[in-house]
């Protein structure tokens, strides 16, 4: 007898990340689609998971996290925000930022709930709402500069609504959230009582002086809100996949329930060596310049190309408007780049549930120089 049954996903294939990536090998090109660094970690941070091992931590970790990496989450977050989250009952270590985004959505989303969504966005947001019986209601980002239209966000919230997601700094745009932004927020959350998502993995990548707005920074806001921000992309080790969630006792409650069953507990020996390395806070605080650094000698290099840049004020993705090249659907676009000019990217289509195209790609500037010249060389010749 056959067998059959019904996806509970049948809109998803392969993401286009991995598509662009096995495409890049393929043909041999440069690889500036997937958003992960082509150098290395801090040596001194490989040396203290070796040490961990040596040291036996090799078993498994408590759930939540271990002790001191949590309270070191705690130190930082009041540091830099000025909000104290309780490492044991507000602080929860996670297998990647994804795994929490979607504990998260798991945790408070019912079935016929909506949780209403800014496009372009993350492709995990939308499946983890499907999966949870959730309803996504999109959002448009306006284009093209990807601020957030605060009227259209109200006549979006109805009496269903359960779950804002945020983002910010902003994947794919580079846009990053103002001060008005959080006020705007936190004047909707006065008048309904929606939760929040914030994705803050890109909270250490803000550019030219300004501060990240981080929805910590406000207390009305933290306290119906998970907050979700990842190591892999602060200390250049996204294989290590290690994330952190911050969340008020309530929600956290419902949040470790999730997460105890998706995926117990995150590697030990990473998180000793994480705890440990978080004493030293001049990497972090250096990072925006670093990235910053990038972002400056990619646009400079592809500034005797077609391309039309659009700003790009955090994370380390560049947009930019091809038109001047082709007039080719983005998807089209991307592979055409690919086989014919050897540097992959990502079509921003992509991150939109309806793959509206603004004829805009995706470039992953978190490269060495070498790699940004050789890419930028091979693009300035179209």
């Amino acid at each position: 007898m056959s067998l059959s049954f019904q996806s509970k996903l049948p809109h998803v294939g392969t993401t286009i990340f991995s598509t662009m990536s096995q495409l890049a090998q393929q043909h041999g090109a440069i690889n500036l689609s997937q958003g992960f660094p082509d150098f290395h970690c801090p040596p001194a941070l490989v040396e203290l998971v070796s040490e961990a091992m040596r040291q036996g931590h090799n078993q498994y970790a408590p759930s939540h996290g271990i002790a001191l990496l949590r309270q070191q989450i705690s130190r930082k977050t009041e540091w830099l925000y000025g909000h104290r989250a309780n490492p044991d009952t507000e602080v929860t270590v996670t297998s990647g930022a994804t795994e929490a985004l979607f504990a998260a959505i798991a945790a408070v989303v019912h079935p016929g709930d909506e949780v209403l969504v800014q496009e372009p966005c993350y492709d995990s947001y939308v499946p983890a709402i499907e999966l949870s019986g959730g309803v996504p209601v999109f959002v448009p980002l306006t284009f093209p500069d990807y601020s957030v239209d605060w009227q259209l966000v109200e006549e979006k919230l109805s009496a269903k609504t359960r779950l804002l997601i945020i983002n910010s700094p902003h994947n794919p745009s580079g846009a990053v959230w103002q001060r008005a932004d959080l006020e705007a927020l936190a004047k909707l959350a006065d008048q309904y009582p929606f939760l929040i998502l914030s994705d803050e993995v890109y909270e250490h990548m803000v550019f030219d002086g300004q501060p990240h707005q981080s929805l910590l920074t406000v207390p009305a806001l933290a306290e119906r809100a998970f907050v979700v921000s990842s190591f892999g992309k602060t200390y250049h080790t996204t294989g290590w996949k290690v994330g952190y969630c911050l969340a008020p006792a309530a929600l956290t409650v419902e949040f470790r329930k999730v997460h105890q069953y998706l995926t117990f507990s995150t590697a030990t020996p990473f998180q000793h060596a994480i705890a440990a390395f978080l004493e030293q806070q001049e990497h972090y605080l250096a990072l925006p310049q670093f990235y910053q650094q990038k972002r400056d000698l990619f646009r400079e290099l592809l500034r005797p190309s077609k391309f039309d840049l659009l700003p790009c004020a955090g994370t380390y993705f560049q947009l930019a408007r091809y038109d001047q090249l082709s007039d080719l659907p983005d998807v089209d676009f991307s592979q055409w780049l690919t086989r014919e000019a050897g540097v992959a990217v990502i079509p921003v289509s992509v991150f939109h549930h309806d793959g509206q195209d603004h004829r805009v790609i995706r470039f992953c500037f978190a490269k060495k120089e070498e790699t940004l010249r050789a890419a930028a060389e091979r693009l300035c010749r179209l």
